[in-house]
């Protein structure tokens, strides 16, 4: 038998291990169309390889943004603790961190890579770096009164190779120095599988206000916030730390919102957009009650200050200048002393503290974001094996699939176990 991988990402690599273990006879080749394996693992959680996550296998499809379900068999039939058991074993030694994130031990994501390269190596998969897949061959016959398609092979830029299965692992669109641009869409769609728009996703988001610009480098903890639509309608909401960028937001709690609101933002469709906006609660560990108290102490300490002067206990010096001049557009007088500042203007700059507002531009592009929302439906593919149900013999997995998650691990598990059922799947059939 032999066995074509197509990809050499996280997927790709698991796949290709998993069909070699599986079946010792089976002739198995991984194609790359880098001069390196793993070249997008390289860059994931900041370049330390956050390979996936340690929560309760249990608790993992709560975190898939899209399609969850469909990853039910897969994530049981190789789940994280079998990820942590596998590098471990391999030499890849790991720990685990805030929000049961799991690195290597060594904080370099190649430590990834390495270990799932000696794997290839020692189980006898053959590697083909450098090498692009051009097309896909699918032949079909007669069987009773179906006409059943199945894989023959594909063509690449090196020439033609047979196949008896072809498992499709070539990422999305994030990202596309790394190789990811799209080939498996085109694969499917050649095989006649139907592909869903593509979004940027775990991406920065774009706003109109120019006021961002002054807040560039500031972190900001503990916050929480809401995305609400025009009628009001909380489209998402969390807590948690967040990041000012060039004209943008990002950190922790926007990535996980962008996967919420990309598709109302970037989609083809002009009927299908929406004018979001995001609400932050600078303080949202306080109630009202105590936020005012809070507010009432930290006025008695600047007693002979003006209130333009008397914030810097509440909030990050670079916030103060913005946050100022917003609480001026409410009428408050910031020149005043903060013994004659009156109950209604406390309450506006309480008000400000829990609703610090700015209206969504639009996203990052692919070109930064970490994951790709969309892809080959899952519609189109059996989720007990990877395998399409229109052809017979081809396998998809990873992020070339319509499913996406947040950060945190969960798209490199969705890959590793997506990978690992097409293989040993391709290896029995």
């Amino acid at each position: 038998m032999k066995i074509v991988v197509i990809g050499g990402g996280p997927a790709g690599m698991m796949a290709a291990y998993a069909a070699k273990s599986e079946n010792p006879e089976a002739q198995v080749t991984l194609l790359e169309k880098n001069e390196k394996l793993g070249k997008k693992i390289f860059i994931t959680g900041k370049g330390r390889g956050n390979l996936t996550n340690a929560c309760n296998t249990e608790d993992l499809l709560e975190h898939y943004v899209t399609n969850p379900r469909f990853l039910y068999s897969a994530v049981y039939d190789f789940t994280n603790k079998d990820v942590i058991k596998l590098m471990e074993k391999g030499g890849c030694r790991v720990k685990i961190e805030r929000g049961d994130r799991v690195f290597p031990v060594s904080d370099h994501a190649y430590s990834i890579t390495d270990c799932l390269k000696r794997y290839l190596k020692k189980s006898g998969v053959n590697i083909g770096y450098n090498t692009c897949v051009k097309s896909l061959l699918i032949s079909e016959k007669k069987d009773s009164d179906q006409i059943l398609r199945y894989v023959t092979g594909l063509e690449t830029d090196k020439g033609h190779l047979n196949a008896d299965r072809i498992i499709v692992a070539t990422g999305g669109l994030s990202y596309p120095s790394t190789g990811s641009t799209g080939d498996g869409y085109r694969f499917a769609e050649s095989a006649g599988m139907q592909v869903t728009e593509c979004f940027p996703s775990l991406v920065s988001l774009d706003v109109h206000e120019e006021d961002i610009r002054m807040l560039r480098g500031l972190k900001l903890k503990n916050i929480s916030i809401e995305i609400k639509d025009e009628q009001g309608k909380v489209v998402y909401q969390d807590f948690g730390d967040l990041d000012f960028i060039n004209q943008a937001l990002s950190g922790p709690v926007i990535l996980s919102a962008s996967t919420h609101v990309t598709r109302f933002l970037n989609a083809k469709d002009p009927k299908q957009h929406k004018i979001l906006t995001l609400h932050i609660n600078l303080k949202p560990a306080l109630t009202d009650r105590q936020l005012d108290e809070r507010l009432l102490r930290d006025f008695n300490t600047y007693r002979n200050k003006e209130l333009r002067n008397a914030l810097s206990d509440l909030l990050p010096a670079t916030l103060i200048p913005v946050f100022l001049k917003r609480l001026e557009k409410t009428g408050v007088d910031i020149n005043q002393k903060v013994t004659v500042v009156s109950k209604e203007s406390r309450k506006k700059l309480l008000d400000l503290l829990r609703n610090f507002t700015y209206t969504i531009a639009g996203t990052g592009n692919f070109r930064e974001a970490i994951v790709t929302q969309g892809g080959v439906s899952v519609k189109e593919i059996n989720p007990r094996t990877m395998e399409s149900k229109k052809v017979q013999g081809l396998y998809f997995a990873g992020e070339v699939l319509d499913v996406d998650g947040y950060t945190g691990g969960f798209n490199m598990q969705m890959a590793f176990s997506t990978g690992h059922l097409a293989g040993v799947s391709a290896a029995k059939a």
